[in-house]
């Protein structure tokens, strides 16, 4: 009896359109009150009463209360039948809205996957979000291809025949997209760069972190805290540095150059070896060989016997207080080397790498080293080189006393 009691009501609502209406609105209105405040607040509240963050993440893309339209359009397109005339066109109307809205939701989704992903604790910084803005692309051409059949009426399947004719077009149109695609797979593939990485752009005067990873675009974060945005494919036309390796391996490189005045380059005279013999970074150095001080020998003899040149102990003594640094790494590379003379004068340069990839630190470092490498010339007898001025002064401080530039 209750059911053919309804029956007659949905009868009655066919044979009065203008009952049917507001029933239906009435109906639809409740449908939406209680997917909206129900349904939708009780998923946020019990998302909240957990510690999982994944899941917070998941119901904040979701959208429960976007995605609670869905109750009022479901109650429309099963009573559209109480509508003969207007049937047709308020169900393809309501399958629109539907469609569309399950498209937003989905791409929704698929950014929550992208931030659950990048979140986890051993995240790599290898990123997914160039292959899920492929996806949300097929979901929008599915999309659109659903709503011309829907209101054309005619199947998917030839609507995507008749595609061929237009893939010229659409190439077009989706260059950019096809050549970001090809980019993300490279990088992807060779590894090339990762969120997180430090890399330098020169092209695009990029020098930074990148921040994010997407189909079309690369996100850096500069040192001076601007930001540049590259086109994935942009990115392997041109050519850049990635400084990735440095932090994996764990040492910074120093490589930098003191110019020693060659004018001050002399043989060691005795009083000179007797003070190299007191220094303790210089005794094994000259202890190990047999120097033969600066004597009263002929200069055609000079070749017969080893002679030490300032510029060699220097060179020595740079080497061993290199050495006895803890914040060198002694597992790397670490050399001081001459390089060819020039107008600057002779280059001492050393190449070394740091126990730190810090910046602050690493150039703590580096600026420790040179300040007592410079200050300790002297001592060696030499003089670093600089540009000449109106007037030079003598290299004993105590004396303050101008010279001309030809003393």
């Amino acid at each position: 009896m209750t059911i053919d009691f309804f029956l007659d009501w949905l009868e009655w609502f066919k044979a009065n359109p203008s009952q049917a209406a507001v029933a239906v609105t009435v109906a639809a209105v409740l449908a939406f009150v209680i997917a909206r405040f129900f349904i939708a607040r009780g998923l946020i509240g019990l998302t909240q009463r957990t510690h999982n963050q994944w899941d917070d993440v998941l119901v904040k893309h979701l959208h429960p209360y976007r995605l609670s339209l869905m109750a009022p359009l479901v109650v429309v397109y099963y009573f559209a039948y109480f509508w003969p005339d207007i049937q047709p066109a308020l169900e393809k109307g309501v399958l629109f809205l539907a469609l569309w809205l399950a498209i937003a939701t989905i791409t929704s989704l698929l950014t929550a996957v992208n931030i659950i992903y990048e979140g986890r604790a051993n995240y790599s910084g290898v990123a997914i979000q160039g292959y899920l803005d492929m996806i949300k692309i097929l979901f929008v051409a599915v999309g659109i291809i659903l709503s011309v059949s829907l209101f054309t009426e005619q199947s998917p399947v030839l609507l995507l025949s008749g595609l061929g004719a237009l893939t010229a077009v659409l190439l077009l149109i989706f260059q950019d997209t096809i050549l970001a695609l090809v980019a993300s797979v490279q990088i992807a593939a060779n590894d090339l760069v990762k969120e997180g990485d430090w890399i330098e752009v020169p092209s695009f005067g990029a020098d930074g972190d990148v921040t994010n990873m997407s189909l079309h675009s690369i996100k850096i974060q500069n040192f001076d805290m601007t930001f540049s945005v590259i086109p994935t494919h942009k990115l392997m036309d041109v050519a850049f540095k990635n400084w990735r390796g440095m932090n994996q391996a764990g040492g910074r490189r120093i490589k930098r150059s003191i110019f020693v005045d060659i004018q001050t380059i002399h043989f060691v005279r005795p009083d000179e070896m007797e003070m190299l013999k007191s220094n303790p970074l210089m005794k094994s150095f000259i202890e190990n060989r047999e120097w033969e001080p600066q004597g009263e020998e002929p200069v055609s003899q000079l070749h017969l016997k080893p002679r030490l040149t300032n510029v060699s102990a220097f060179t020595a003594y740079m080497m061993a207080y290199l050495k006895s640094r803890p914040d060198l790494r002694k597992d790397m590379t670490m050399l001081v080397r001459q390089l060819d003379p020039g107008p600057t004068g002779l280059p001492l340069e050393l190449y070394v790498f740091t126990n730190t990839t810090a910046w602050e630190a690493y150039e703590g470092i580096q600026a420790s080293i040179f300040d007592h490498l410079l200050a300790i010339a002297p001592e060696f007898g030499l003089r670093v080189f600089q540009q000449p001025t109106m007037l030079t002064y003598s290299v004993d401080p105590a004396l303050i006393t101008p010279q001309s530039p030809s003393d």
